[in-house]
């Protein structure tokens, strides 16, 4: 049995030069690694580049409505009236804010609606000709990123696809589908066309004069599974 009172000799002291010098490689491994990740997450002096893009939807009509597809921006900050154009740096489809009496300018924001990640989820309100997401990302690329505000956007010009009977941008009272509820100018949309009288959740909900309720597949996030269409 060991004697509880037996001393433990001391050890033996450390070579000091050898402590120093892991201190050092200790230290040096830190901070190399703290610079690496820095590096790596985008952040350069100890602080985060970050860039804002927006997501443009052109005057076409997406499979789904309501769904702005990808494009990019140098600002997060939007508000109604405000214009915007293309953005050179980040073509095909990149927008950016300008002043509405800038010659780059296409377009003038009708509303600014939330961000969703659910598709057709957003509705802009009628006469939109284009829908940007804006979005926020860190680094140097203008692509993807954390989407923040969606602008409801209309051409300066007199070009409108997104009024009703236009066939172009979200469906809306008024516009022009065929028998497969493919949105169509009215204008030239011939025989085989039907008008829109209203979009509803139910066919008892289209109002009188409905001749063809035409009801959709399920969409998560659409507000309407019915298109109230008269022939």
């Amino acid at each position: 049995m060991a004697n509880p009172y037996e001393a433990t000799p001391p050890q033996a002291p450390r070579r000091r030069s050898n402590g120093g010098l892991a201190g050092f490689l200790t230290v040096a491994l830190i901070v190399g690694g703290i610079y690496g990740a820095s590096r790596y997450l985008g952040h350069d002096d100890g602080k985060p580049s970050a860039s804002a893009s927006a997501s443009a939807s052109p005057s076409a009509k997406p499979s789904d409505p309501g769904s702005p597809e990808s494009s990019s921006d140098t600002s997060s900050s939007w508000k109604v009236g405000d214009c915007g154009g293309p953005d050179p740096d980040n073509k095909p489809d990149g927008y950016r804010p300008q002043s509405c009496s800038a010659s780059g300018a296409t377009f003038k924001a009708m509303d600014i609606k939330d961000a969703s990640i659910i598709p057709g989820s957003i509705q802009c309100p009628p006469g939109t000709d284009l829908m940007i997401e804006v979005s926020i990302s860190y680094g140097s690329s203008k692509k993807g990123g954390i989407p923040t505000n969606t602008v409801c956007g209309r051409n300066l010009s007199n070009d409108h696809p997104g009024d009703p009977g236009a066939g172009g941008g979200q469906l809306v009272k008024g516009d022009c589908v065929t028998d497969q509820a493919q949105e169509v100018a009215c204008a030239s949309g011939g025989s085989g066309t039907y008008k829109v009288l209203g979009l509803v959740k139910q066919k008892s909900e289209c109002p009188s004069g409905t001749s063809e309720p035409m009801e959709l597949t399920m969409a998560v996030g659409r507000p309407y599974d019915v298109i109230c269409a008269d022939g």
